[in-house]
C-alpha cells in the first residue's frame, strides 16, 4: 500500500485552500506564516514573490521539524505579487490604497506572479514562479465606488480578487487563471507529483 503524505499549507488563504479542495487535496494542516513582506529596494516583482513564497515555506518547516506528528509531510506555500511594470501594488489594507491601485490598474495591463515553494519530506526546496497577464477595462467612477464598498479588496494584491466582482474588470487575460486567484494548480500539481506527492489519491469516488 502507498503511503498517504500529509501537505501542510503554509497559508491562510480561503482561495488557496479552495484550489486545492478542487484539486482533489485537503491539506492536513494550515499554518499562514507572519513574515515580513516588504519589499527589497529595487526588488524585481518576480524575485519577491519568489523570495516570499521561499521565506513562508521555510519557517513552516521550522516550526514542525521537531513534531514527531509532522515528520514525513510536504510544506506547500505560495505569494502573489501584482505589478504595474516594476512597481509592486500592495496587498490593500485601507481604502485610500485600493482607490489608488484600482485606478492605476484601470484601462491597463498588470502582470501577477506567484511564487510556489514546496519542502519535500526529505527536506529538498523546489520552487518556481508563474506569470499571468491581465489587462483591466478602463473602469468608471461608479465602477470603482462600488467595488470599494463591496469590501472585496481588502488584504488582496493589487486590491482586487479575479474570482469574485473584479472578474468583470478582466478584458484580457494570458496566462494561467487559477495563478491569478492565488495558486496556479497545473504548475502545483506538476510540482507535487514530480516529487512523489499522490495527487490523485482524494480522486475516488465515496
Amino acid at each position: 500500500m502507498a503511503l498517504k503524505h500529509k501537505l501542510i499549507l503554509a497559508s491562510g488563504s480561503p482561495r488557496r485552500v479552495e484550489l486545492l479542495h478542487q484539486s482533489g487535496i485537503e491539506p492536513a494542516r494550515l499554518m499562514p506564516m507572519d513574515i515580513d513582506e516588504t519589499p527589497k529596494k529595487s526588488e524585481h516583482p518576480r524575485s519577491l514573490a519568489r523570495r516570499l513564497s521561499g521565506e513562508k515555506g521555510e519557517a513552516a518547516f521550522a516550526a514542525v521539524r521537531s513534531d514527531a506528528a509532522w515528520q514525513g509531510s510536504y510544506i506547500l506555500s505560495a505569494d502573489t505579487v501584482v505589478a504595474v511594470g516594476r512597481r509592486i501594488l500592495p496587498k490593500a489594507e485601507f481604502v485610500d490604497e485600493a482607490s489608488s491601485a484600482l485606478h492605476l490598474l484601470s484601462g491597463r495591463g498588470h502582470v501577477v506572479y506567484t511564487g510556489i515553494c514546496l519542502i519535500t519530506p526529505d527536506r529538498k526546496l523546489r520552487q518556481k514562479v508563474v506569470e499571468t497577464k491581465v489587462r483591466f477595462k478602463r473602469l468608471s467612477g461608479r465602477d470603482i465606488e462600488m467595488y470599494l464598498a463591496s469590501g472585496q479588496w481588502r488584504g488582496k494584491a493589487g486590491a482586487y480578487g479575479i474570482q469574485g466582482l473584479a472578474g468583470s474588470f478582466v478584458q484580457k487575460l494570458v496566462g494561467s487563471y487559477t495563478n491569478v486567484v492565488g495558486l496556479p494548480l497545473y504548475e502545483t500539481m506538476l510540482l507535487l507529483a514530480g516529487e512523489g506527492f499522490d495527487v490523485h489519491a482524494g480522486w475516488q469516488e465515496g
